[in-house]
Order: structure tokens, then C-alpha cells, then sequence
């Protein structure tokens, strides 16, 4: 089973981001920030990473960085779960380690397909 780790502080954006997950056949791992993430991340070896950029204490782009510093974590999908939209935003978002990046709100026609489509080839 595809394991998807989810580091969201937003308790309706946790819910809703777990719900179509888990009703498309994946597993969710949550966690609330940046912290907790890094140690879900080392605990659960999860498929792919969805990450906020705005959590408190160790924001997005910290966390983002140490995914990518830590070898159990460095080639895992990281994608980036912002409002942010601006052109330098999704810059900082890629120069702190994220592969792609989805915006929020998150459409929920399209959002498992979306996700999905970030695993690397043979997990999907």
C-alpha cells in the first residue's frame, strides 16, 4: 500500500487532504509540524511527502531542507501544499527541496490524480 505522509497544521486542510487519500486506497500518516513531520518521516518511510509551507515553529522550507539533508528522506517526493502563488514563492519552494508543488485551496476532483502523478514511476 502507497504510504503518504501529511505535515498540515490545519485541522479542515488534514481532514479533507485525508479523506480523499484514504478513499482513493492510500495510506495517510499525519503530522502537525515541522517536528513531528521530520520524526513521522524517519518512523514511517512514507512514498511520498505532503508538506505546508506555513506550519508553526519549523516552517515549510526549514522542514523541506532537512528532508532532503537526512539520507532516509532525501529521495523521497516532497510536494509542497501552499497558498503561495506568487513566481518567487514556487522559487523558494523548489530551492528548499520540494519537487512540485500543489496550491491550496485543493481542488478535490483532481487532487488524488494529482498526487498520485508525483510518485515516482512503479508506485502508482
Amino acid at each position: 500500500m502507497i504510504r503518504i505522509l501529511v505535515i498540515e497544521d490545519n485541522e479542515q486542510n488534514l481532514y479533507l487532504t485525508r479523506f480523499i487519500l484514504e478513499r482513493g486506497g492510500l495510506e495517510v500518516v499525519e503530522a502537525r509540524d515541522g517536528q513531528s513531520g521530520l520524526e513521522a518521516a524517519r518512523e514511517s518511510a512514507p512514498d511520498l511527502i505532503l508538506l505546508d509551507i506555513q506550519l508553526p515553529g519549523m516552517d515549510g522550507f526549514e522542514v523541506a531542507r532537512a528532508l532532503r539533508a537526512a539520507p532516509g528522506t532525501a529521495a523521497t517526493p516532497v510536494v509542497a501544499l501552499t497558498s503561495f502563488i506568487m513566481a518567487e514563492d514556487r522559487a523558494r519552494v523548489m530551492e528548499a527541496g520540494c519537487d512540485a508543488m500543489i496550491e491550496k485551496p485543493i481542488d478535490p476532483e483532481g487532487f488524488l490524480d494529482e498526487v498520485l502523478g508525483h510518485l515516482t514511476p512503479g508506485q502508482a
